[in-house]
């Protein structure tokens, strides 16, 4: 047990312990899964353009300085609460207020709300920066993307989607389940790349046959999080991990697969 299971959650036990609330808390699990999941598909409608009403490269038309804030600060929000909330300090504190059966599924549907947000506010900025003509060159392209976000969802499957997504411990709650201690695994992708789920995400984010100046500062941006997001992440996983994640880091590559780890 560690100092932050101490905590004295602000729900009484008699109340966090009821059959109903153990139901209300899976069914609020489940709905927090159902956002982000509609989330997912629209973020990768979003950035590929495709189907979605409004994309990143379509919106309310604003000067150029005015749209880049306005972007900037989107993006801000987003990276401060998804990082912010899953630091385990945070998650203490966090805690006593929300009960911990919920927690991840809180976690997940605020960063799907102000990924929503972001969606519904982003300011296009449509000047081209590259825009690929040979059709092949094109089509690659957009296989990349795709592969991209096949990468991202598998990597999830890979450790274990639903209790990254805060199903897994709401289901344990309602079925008086305690959860398994955490414990060091590398399947698949993980044997060649660190961050697979990343590396995914970098890649649908960059792999664009037309990139604008709105595109290429959404992908430069989200990319520049995710490295600061590995480094506080890898340092929290070496506090649960210890020697056993050290010696990972140094036999596998964080974000290309089959390099040498520095």
């Amino acid at each position: 047990m560690t100092q932050f299971d101490h905590q004295v959650n602000s729900i009484s036990p008699e109340i966090a312990g009821s059959r109903m609330f153990k139901f209300i808390a899976f069914l609020y699990g489940i709905a927090a899964y159902l956002v982000f999941f509609v989330t997912v598909l629209y973020a990768i409608g979003f950035v590929m353009g495709l189907v979605v009403p409004k994309s990143i490269d379509t919106g309310t038309d604003t000067p150029t300085v005015e749209a880049v804030i306005i972007n900037l600060l989107l993006l801000a929000l987003f990276a401060v609460q998804h990082s912010v909330m899953a630091r385990q300090r945070f998650k203490a504190w966090w805690t006593q207020f929300v009960p911990k059966a919920v927690e991840r599924s809180t976690y997940v549907l605020l960063s799907s709300l102000s990924l929503l947000l972001l969606f519904w506010q982003w300011r296009p900025l449509p000047a081209i920066v590259w825009d690929v003509e040979n059709p092949d060159i094109a089509v690659t392209l957009v296989t990349a993307a795709l592969a991209g976000w096949v990468l991202v969802f598998a990597s999830t499957f890979a450790i274990n989607h639903f209790e990254l997504f805060g199903l897994h411990q709401v289901t344990n709650h309602l079925l008086d389940k305690q959860a398994s201690p955490p414990r060091f695994r590398t399947p698949l992708f993980y044997k060649f790349v660190r961050h697979p789920l990343y590396l995914g995400f970098i890649v649908a984010f960059w792999a664009a046959p037309t990139m604008t100046v709105g595109h290429l500062l959404f992908a430069a941006v989200t990319t520049l999080y995710i490295l600061v997001g590995i480094a506080l992440e890898e340092r929290d996983l070496v506090d649960l991990f210890g020697d056993e994640y050290r010696q990972y880091k140094q036999r596998v590559s964080m974000l290309i697969p089959w390099r040498r780890s520095a």
